[in-house]
């Protein structure tokens, strides 16, 4: 039975249909998106090769506020923390925050990086750019989820904390860091994980990652994302991020020896 037979979608590469998983239990540590069959040379065998698949931990995260329209002037806050204490340096991310640049010429940018990417300065620029990317490192705390974190210079911003943020114009978030998907296997039902914390904080969309990423591929991700979403001179729309991320990928499995496990972490959640 193929995919066309089960969910009635038809494979258009330029023109893909839009799915979102709201999933539970076992299902939720599932990279569901990149289901299909990988041991053919047959084409359309996966997921990806019909839908843009996108997570959403609840039906009523999806619910589209009464003013779709952004009402602030676009701003996006990159904070890059390549080193923290007690944590292993993470190479490239220079050359992540190069891409970034590149693609936001003549937009408005916010950079905090290294010593500047303090708790109290990154929550503060938060409140103050609705887009967000941050190249840091990330941990699942499971034992006590709340306390899963981002990692920045003087100390882990809680996934706890985060939830309390008011972020009223908040539209995207991209955490380039670590498990910034992965649930609690006791609470399986419920989203508590950093990715989630930033849609209730307010995000409507994230790209986050379900484990560990190569720090290697990390620039590449990010350079490709950019390029589709801020193409033109027009405000980028952050509900087309899923759709960015998709063909970033795409892009990236066509390289050669790049085996699943680099690619299947990234994950959009949201609208």
């Amino acid at each position: 039975m193929s995919f066309t037979d089960t969910i009635s979608f038809q494979p258009h590469p330029d023109s893909l249909s839009r799915i979102w998983w709201c999933v539970t239990g076992p299902l939720a540590f599932l990279p569901i998106h990149a289901a299909g069959i990988y041991d053919t040379d047959s084409v359309d065998s996966q997921l990806s090769d019909y839908a843009i698949s996108s997570y959403t931990p609840t039906l009523s995260a999806l619910l589209e506020p009464g003013n779709t329209t952004p009402t602030s002037p676009f701003k996006l806050l990159s904070v890059i923390q390549p080193s923290a204490p007690g944590m292993t340096h993470i190479p490239n991310t220079k050359e992540e925050l190069g891409y970034i640049q590149y693609h936001l010429t003549g937009r408005s940018h916010v950079i905090l990086e290294g010593p500047q990417g303090t708790k109290e300065r990154v929550t503060k620029s938060m409140e103050d750019c609705n887009w967000l990317h941050l190249a840091c490192h990330g941990t699942q705390i499971p034992e006590e989820p709340t306390k899963s974190a981002l990692i920045l210079e003087d100390g882990h911003l809680t996934l706890e904390e985060i939830i309390k943020l008011d972020l009223p114009q908040a539209e995207f978030a991209f955490l380039s860091a670590c498990q910034t998907t992965t649930g609690d296997e006791k609470l399986s039902e419920e989203a508590v994980h950093i990715a989630g914390g930033m849609l209730l904080a307010g995000y409507r969309g994230v790209v986050a990652t379900m484990w560990s990423i190569q720090d290697d591929l990390a620039p590449e991700v990010t350079d490709s994302f950019y390029a589709h979403i801020m193409q033109g001179d027009e405000r980028p729309d952050n509900t087309k991020a899923a759709e960015a991320l998709h063909f970033s990928i795409q892009k990236l499995r066509k390289k050669p020896n790049i085996p699943l496990t680099a690619w299947i972490p990234f994950v959009h959640l949201g609208v």
